[in-house]
C-alpha cells in the first residue's frame, strides 16, 4: 500500500538515457517514486516553519495521519496543534483515482466543516506556501499527466531522471511539473512547479532523507514561492509507520469534533 508525505507528497538539452529509461514507460518511473514507501499507515508530527520575505519566522505544530481505504485510495488528515491562531484546524483529503481529490477543512473560527471546491485548488493552505493542490500532488495518479523524460543528470552527486509531467486536466493549478528522481532508490529530490503562462512559480525541495523503520523517509521538506520570496519548511519531529489509526479519523465528523 502506498503512502506519501505532505509531502507526501511532485526543455533542456537532452542527453543519452539509460537502458532502464529506454525500456520503461516514464510514467512507471513516476509511479515507482510515488509508491516507494509501503506501509499500512503513516503518523507524523511536523514542526512547520514559515519564513516571510523579510526573514521573519513563525512556527506551527501539526499532526498528519495517512491510510489507504479498501480500494487502495489514500486518505490523509492534518490537525494543527499550535499556535492558538490555528489550533484545532483540521483538514481531510480523500484520493480519487480519476478526478480531483475530495477535500474538507474545519476552521474553529467558523465552527463548521467546509468542502474545498476543485476551483480552490490554487488557494493557500492555511496561509502557507502549500496550496490545496500541493497537498494532493504526492498522491496524484500518474495517469492524470503526460510524462516526458527530459534528460539524466547529477543532483547532489546523485544520478537522477529529470521528468516533465504535464496535466491532462486543464483545471489543475500547474501547467507542468519537473522533478528530479534518483535513478537508484527513486526518491524525489526536488520539483519545479510552473503556472499557466509557463513561468516557474514554486520550488519543492526535500533537503534531508533518513532511514525510519527500514524506509528512506523525507525529514525536511521546503516549499518556496519564488515571486513572493516566502517559504514553508516541514521538519519531521516524529514519524511512525504501521501504527493503528481508527477508520473514523478519516471522516468529516472527526474534522468537526476532533474525536475518533
Amino acid at each position: 500500500m502506498k503512502k506519501k508525505f505532505i509531502l507526501a507528497l511532485l526543455a533542456i538539452t537532452v542527453v543519452s538515457v539509460s537502458a532502464f529509461a529506454q525500456t520503461q514507460d516514464t510514467a512507471a518511473i513516476v509511479q515507482r517514486a510515488r509508491n516507494r514507501i509501503q506501509a499500512e499507515t503513516v503518523s507524523t508530527r511536523y514542526r512547520m516553519v514559515l519564513t516571510a520575505r523579510n526573514g521573519t519566522v513563525t512556527e506551527r505544530v501539526m499532526d498528519q495521519y495517512s491510510k489507504d481505504d479498501a480500494r487502495g485510495n489514500n486518505r490523509m488528515v492534518i490537525v494543527f496543534q499550535s499556535p492558538a491562531s490555528v489550533s484545532g484546524t483540521r483538514f481531510l483529503t480523500i484520493e480519487n483515482p480519476d478526478r480531483a481529490n475530495d477535500q474538507w477543512i474545519f476552521l474553529p473560527s467558523l465552527n463548521r466543516v467546509r468542502r474545498i471546491a476543485a476551483s480552490e485548488g490554487s488557494g493557500s493552505f492555511v496561509g502557507t506556501d502549500f496550496s490545496y493542490d500541493d497537498l494532493s500532488s504526492a498522491d496524484r495518479n500518474p495517469s492524470l499527466d503526460n510524462h516526458v523524460l527530459l534528460r539524466e543528470e547529477q543532483y547532489n552527486n546523485r544520478n537522477c531522471y529529470v521528468i516533465e509531467s504535464t496535466p491532462k486536466d486543464t483545471g489543475f493549478q500547474y501547467s507542468k511539473m519537473i522533478q528530479w528522481i534518483d535513478k537508484e532508490n527513486f526518491v524525489n529530490y526536488k520539483v519545479e512547479l510552473y503556472d499557466r503562462r509557463g513561468n516557474q512559480v514554486k520550488l519543492l525541495e526535500v533537503l534531508e532523507y533518513r532511514d525510519v523503520q527500514g524506509r528512506l523517509s523525507p525529514i525536511i521538506t521546503k516549499m518556496s514561492t519564488l515571486a513572493a520570496g516566502t517559504s514553508t519548511t516541514l521538519n519531521v519531529d516524529t514519524l511512525r509507520y504501521d501504527a493503528p489509526i481508527p477508520e473514523s479519523v478519516f471522516t468529516t465528523n472527526y474534522l468537526e469534533t476532533g474525536r475518533p
